[in-house]
């Protein structure tokens, strides 16, 4: 499988662990570290330790996005300063979304910025969250409000990671190949119609695939000034959804929220007028058939409209979101009113 280059670094299919032995090598790092949270470092660490030919330290925190905060970064920023870390050091971030996220700002922000690697685990940050540059954390309950771009020396895909996630964990990832799909590939979309079974694929060709979108947009809009605002379909109202449950007994991963949040972004494009009732009637059955157990309701729906505020698209206290105009093309900076967002979330409760 053939690497994908980015602005400044390759997104590695072919031999990922031989790159990095030979980045290591050759950029002779004074100290190298690998940032994992609680389930990486039982079920990836291993493996890294299995495949690569240098040593490392490692600073471990505690799983899931409630952790994505600054307090955590406090801990990974005393860990690199109580090891003897410097400006020659580099971190190698061996995990999902957040730790690529999280582990991006804190390389970029030590010592104002050292190396690092992206090494992403689950399906999600495979396909979407390791590529582009976008980094940062959560703040008051805001998701990814403080953060900065920067690109990592490599990304590094090996799919072999894939088999030591829950199934949840792979569904979750799935939403973000099906919103590459809706905005950006229709025949990828009518690819994935035939998969139900998340266990059953062949993953490699498609993170390939989705990585290719996925940069084919950023490389055209860097700083998500306009055409990149796409890949946030879903996400207006996904992440408001998610952040409504983050405190709650059960709450939400990234991609359940987002399934949920193309839905009812759909919903909203058509009663616009900008997507065709038969498209989003295809794209709700579909989502609806691999995402059959997510919560009919959405508790506290006022919660929602008021996460949806602090949205970094809004401009001039407008709401705005990415929306499908039809299966494979997608438009933005549609303003979103809190009618419009009250009759789809009532949509989709009631359906």
């Amino acid at each position: 499988m053939t690497n994908i280059s980015c602005q400044s670094y390759s997104v590695v299919f072919d031999k990922p662990w031989a790159t990095l032995d030979a980045l290591v090598k050759e950029k002779a790092y004074s100290k190298v570290f690998v940032l994992v949270d609680t389930m990486t470092e039982e079920h990836c660490l291993p493996i890294v330790r299995q495949k690569t030919n240098f040593d490392f330290s490692v600073i471990t925190i505690p799983s899931g996005e409630k952790h994505k905060t600054i307090t955590t970064c406090q801990t990974i920023w005393s860990a690199l300063i109580n090891n003897q870390a410097d400006r020659h050091s580099c971190l190698l971030n061996l995990g999902g979304g957040v730790i690529g996220d999280m582990g991006g700002f804190c390389a970029s922000t030590f010592m104002r910025g050292i190396d690092f690697v992206q090494i992403p685990t689950t399906l999600l940050s495979q396909v979407d969250a390791s590529v582009g540059s976008k980094l940062g954390i959560d703040y008051l309950d805001y998701k990814n409000i403080v953060g900065v771009f920067n690109e990592p020396q490599a990304v590094l895909i090996d799919v072999q990671f894939l088999d030591t996630l829950l199934d949840r964990e792979l569904r979750s990832g799935y939403a973000e190949v099906i919103k590459h799909a809706l905005i950006q590939d229709a025949n990828l979309w009518q690819d994935l119609q035939s998969i139900k079974d998340l266990r059953a694929v062949d993953w490699l060709p498609i993170v390939h695939r989705n990585v290719d979108i996925k940069k084919t947009v950023v490389d055209q809009d860097p700083f998500e000034k306009g055409l990149r605002k796409i890949l946030n379909f879903g996400h207006t109202i996904g992440h408001a959804v998610e952040t409504n449950y983050l405190h709650q007994e059960h709450p939400l991963l990234h991609g359940e929220a987002i399934a949920i949040g193309m839905i009812v972004e759909s919903f909203i494009a058509t009663h616009k007028g900008l997507l065709d009732d038969n498209s989003f009637k295809e794209i709700e059955t579909y989502i609806r058939s691999i995402y059959d157990d997510l919560p009919n309701e959405i508790n506290n729906q006022s919660a929602v409209l008021e996460h949806m505020k602090a949205d970094k698209k809004n401009k001039g206290g407008v709401v705005f979101a990415s929306l499908v105009t039809e299966i494979g093309q997608c438009g933005f900076d549609e303003g979103l009113d809190s009618e419009e967002v009250s009759k789809g979330l009532e949509y989709y409760t009631h359906k």
